[in-house]
């Protein structure tokens, strides 16, 4: 049955879990967590850090609110508090979180990390192996694995030529907390996402000086028209027309309300926002302030980099600028292929190949929750998806009493 090697019999406490593991105490997690809780599933969820929603908690800037509005972004069975506003700040989305774990008794194990997950064919279980900060070792082995650690679980920090020779400070968004820091300096923000809007803005807000790289096309959409979300407007109107309609209808109306942006430097990409969101899940700005600081030129907008030198960069049309500082808002990357030893169900990019709606489960008990490039509400949709199918077939095999137990019980303990 379990081929056990030398080293783990000695240094890995090995963990029967009746039910499924669930790796990630971010909203994807919790969510499936709360959807098994209420059915009586046993799980076990596991967290590296030593909280819940770990990047909303510590890596996103103090200035962040939801980008839509807070029923698109609330998790199954229990809404917003009513007095909350139509989007909520972070904090307020922590403490929903915070409420959420709490409504449905959901104890995470933190401070552990998974270094591998890998299913057995011999007795048909997955073998999942942590190491805790203590430095403990445990080796949990379970019939459904859930992968829940989501699309932005490491940063991505790309390779720019003299970077290193650069001298001043260079962070990722994820550091980024305020502009604060920034008062009077010339920052580099490169990257012309959502992120990399909020950080230039607040970079503004607090007497910086930010010049932003934007290398290629980029939609820009006014978060509300007419009073009402942007984005509540194209699903209403998704309902009745057909995609490239939509698309044409929504353009139209960012034209008369922000205007020709061409000629500040952001150009808008051939597909329309909401077919490239579906296809590439590329998600177009929702403008907040920026685009007005980009018009009085408060916030510069440079084209692609070429190389960085001491206290300076040159951009790819010869221009060279003298910067202070540089934040990379360059997003983020899942972390999937470092820990999950399978290939057949997630691609090498951590994704799952098969496309949304039916990417969120695989073979032999695998799930992904929180991989859609949807937000909330598409993780929200797999994690219910994903908790009944696993009701089924745990409440299925109980009344069967074919529970597989491993031989080896002295050695393991049950959870």
């Amino acid at each position: 049955m379990f081929s056990f090697s030398p080293a783990d019999m000695f240094s890995r406490r090995c963990v029967w879990v009746n039910g499924p593991v669930i790796v990630g105490a971010g909203p994807s997690g919790l969510a499936v967590a709360a959807g098994l809780k209420e059915q009586g599933v046993p799980y076990v969820i596991l967290e590296r850090a030593d909280c819940i929603a770990s990047l909303w908690q510590k890596r996103t800037y103090d200035r962040l609110k939801l980008h839509l509005p807070k029923q698109f972004c609330q998790l199954p069975n229990l809404p917003f508090p009513e007095h909350y506003p139509e989007y909520p700040t972070k904090r307020q989305f922590v403490e929903y979180l915070e409420s959420y774990t709490r409504h449905f008794g959901i104890n995470p194990q933190f401070n552990e990390c998974v270094q591998s997950a890998k299913y057995d064919e011999a007795c048909r279980l997955w073998r999942v192996k942590t190491v805790s900060g203590n430095g403990s070792k445990v080796e949990y082995i379970c019939q459904w694995l859930v992968v829940a650690t989501g699309e932005n679980a490491a940063p991505v920090v790309p390779e720019i030529e003299g970077l290193k020779d650069f001298g001043g400070e260079v962070i990722h968004a994820c550091e980024y907390k305020s502009g604060q820091s920034f008062r009077g300096k010339k920052v580099l923000v490169v990257g012309c996402g959502n992120s990399g809007m909020e950080v230039s803005l607040d970079l503004c807000n607090h007497d910086a000086k930010p010049s932003m790289v934007v290398r290629s096309s980029v939609h820009v959409l006014p978060r509300e028209i007419f009073g009402k979300s942007t984005f509540e407007l194209a699903i209403f109107m998704l309902k009745w027309l057909p995609l490239w309609l939509v698309d044409k209808i929504m353009l139209l109306l960012a034209w008369m309300i922000l205007g020709n942006m061409e000629k500040y430097g952001l150009k808008r990409p051939s597909v329309g926002p909401m077919e490239l969101k579906n296809i590439h899940g590329k998600t177009p700005v929702l403008d907040i302030g920026a685009l007005e600081k980009i018009r009085s030129r408060e916030i510069q907008i440079v084209p692609g980099i070429k190389r960085f030198s001491c206290g300076m960069v040159e951009l790819v049309n010869g221009q060279k600028l003298e910067i202070d500082a540089v934040v990379l808002a360059t997003g983020y990357r899942s972390n999937v292929p470092y820990w999950l030893q399978e290939t057949e169900f997630f691609s090498k990019n951590g994704f799952p190949k098969t496309p949304f709606p039916n990417g969120w489960k695989g073979k032999a008990g695998l799930y992904a929750v929180g991989f859609t490039r949807r937000g909330l509400a598409g993780a929200s949709a797999d994690a219910v998806k994903t908790s009944q199918d696993i009701v089924k077939a745990w409440k299925d095999d109980l009344k069967q009493k074919k529970q597989k137990v491993p031989t080896h019980r002295r050695c393991i303990s049950t959870f």
